[in-house]
């Protein structure tokens, strides 16, 4: 009696010791997995910005780009960038500038002629509640004209920012998750061609 008694008991806690076995092997590599998709890897991307790039920065990195910004950037700070640059620079640079101040003609024009020939350049329009956001935006708009077409590519972000308030803050400038996503997307397509 007493045999057939441990039997039952000893088959109990194998049984269950082989369900906890069969659930850690199965949990094991699920719970270790990151589910975020991994970064792309790099193309043929660089993107200039300020803080608003910034908050894109890691949608911007899935999408391929490589990211240069920070925090209250000047637009005149970029020919000098870009020139220093120009030898690593890949064939597609987007620069989002104009965000914190002024954005003069001749500095937009220098950051495209500093570029070179070969590299097509991708210019945003900014979205910032100030003074000079129309006038930045005439001239991003202006100094793409003054090139050949197809060297110079307007990216309405002021337009899509419009249309989309709940991608903002607080302050109407810096950019929630989904507006990240939401930048990132339409830089992705323009430089795509989509």
């Amino acid at each position: 009696m007493a045999v057939t008694g441990v039997l039952p008991r000893f088959a109990a806690v194998v049984c269950a010791a082989g369900l906890l076995l069969g659930l850690s092997v199965m949990a094991g590599p699920a719970a270790t997995a990151d589910p975020r998709p991994a970064p792309a890897p790099a193309k043929d991307r660089y993107a200039i910005g300020d803080s608003v790039m910034l908050g894109a920065r890691t949608p911007l990195r899935r999408k391929g780009f490589i990211v240069n910004a920070t925090v209250s950037r000047q637009a005149y700070s970029a020919p000098a960038m870009v020139r220093k640059r120009n030898g690593e620079l890949p064939r597609t640079l987007v620069v989002h500038l104009g965000t914190n101040g002024t954005f003069p003609l001749d500095t937009c024009r220098r950051i495209v002629e500093n570029a070179g020939a070969q590299r097509k350049v991708f210019l945003l329009t900014v979205s910032v509640a100030r003074s000079w956001e129309r006038s930045n935006n005439a001239t991003i708009r202006r100094c793409a004209k003054s090139f050949p077409a197809g060297r110079v590519t307007v990216v309405d972000w002021k337009a899509l920012a419009d249309r989309h308030r709940s991608w903002f803050y607080a302050d109407r400038v810096h950019l929630k998750p989904a507006g990240a996503w939401g930048y990132a997307r339409l830089i992705d397509r323009a430089v795509e061609g989509r």
